[in-house]
C-alpha cells in the first residue's frame, strides 16, 4: 500500500527542506535520545545506531498516535577528524578549536538514514570527504558571531555562510547538510512512499 507521507523523527529544518527538495510530503516528531559514543564505537555503527534509535523512537509515537502504518525516516550526521568525533560544539572556543583543526585539511562526514516500517527497519550510511582551505582565528570568532555553528555536527554547516571554507567535496552535498537524498531516495521508494509529488500533497507538521 501506498503511504501519502512520511514521518519525519527530526526536527532539523536542514532535513525538512530537503525532504520539500524531492517532494516528499512529511510530518514531523520530536525524539530525544541519548547521543553519547559508547566505549571503542566505530563511527559508522554510532551514526547508523542513533538513527535507527530515533527511527524506533519515532515509530513508538506514531504508533501511539494510531498511526503505526505509517513509515518513519530518521538521520544522524558525525564529522570526523584523525578517526574522533566532532559533535556540536558546546561555547565559542569549543567551535573556534573545531574549526582551526578542521583547516586546511580534509575531513569525513557520515551521514546514517534509517526507515522504520511495516515491521521493518532499514539503513543506509553515505561517506563524504570536504577540505577546508586555511581558516584564521578571528574568523572562527567571527563566524561564530554569525550563530550559524552552534547546532551544526563538527561547528560548520555547509548550506549556510560555513560554505566560504568549503574547498572541495567529495560525495553527498546533501549527505553533508544531514540528509543523503540518493540513500533517502532508494528507502522511501522501497517503502512505497513517492517522491516529487507536488506541494499542495503535503501534510507538513
Amino acid at each position: 500500500m501506498c503511504a501519502d507521507f512520511v514521518y519525519l523523527a527530526s526536527a532539523s529544518p536542514r532535513r525538512r527542506q530537503l525532504l520539500e527538495q524531492i517532494g516528499v510530503p512529511y510530518q514531523t516528531l520530536s525524539v530525544s535520545i541519548d547521543e553519547s559514543v559508547a566505549a571503542a564505537e566505530a563511527p559508522s555503527a554510532y551514526v547508523s545506531r542513533l538513527a535507527e534509535t530515533k527511527a524506533e523512537a519515532g515509530r513508538r509515537q506514531a504508533q501511539a498516535r494510531g498511526s503505526a502504518a505509517r513509515p518513519v525516516l530518521a538521520a544522524d550526521t558525525a564529522v570526523l577528524i584523525d578517526g574522533e568525533i566532532l559533535g556540536k560544539p558546546t561555547d565559542a572556543g569549543d567551535a573556534g578549536r573545531m574549526l582551526l583543526r578542521l583547516s586546511g585539511r580534509t575531513h569525513e562526514v557520515l551521514t546514517a538514514v534509517s526507515l522504520a516500517g511495516s515491521g521493518r527497519l532499514v539503513s543506509r550510511v553515505c561517506r563524504s570527504e570536504v577540505t577546508f582551505r586555511a581558516v584564521g582565528a578571528h574568523e572562527a570568532r567571527e563566524y561564530w558571531n554569525t550563530g550559524e555553528p552552534c547546532d551544526k555536527a563538527g561547528g560548520y554547516a555547509i548550506q549556510g555562510c560555513g560554505a566560504v571554507f568549503v574547498a572541495d567535496l567529495r560525495g553527498s552535498y546533501s549527505g553533508v547538510m544531514g540528509l543523503p537524498l540518493y540513500e533517502t531516495a532508494e528507502l522511501l521508494e522501497g517503502a512505497g512512499v513517492p517522491i516529487w509529488r507536488p506541494s499542495e500533497h503535503w501534510r507538513s507538521g
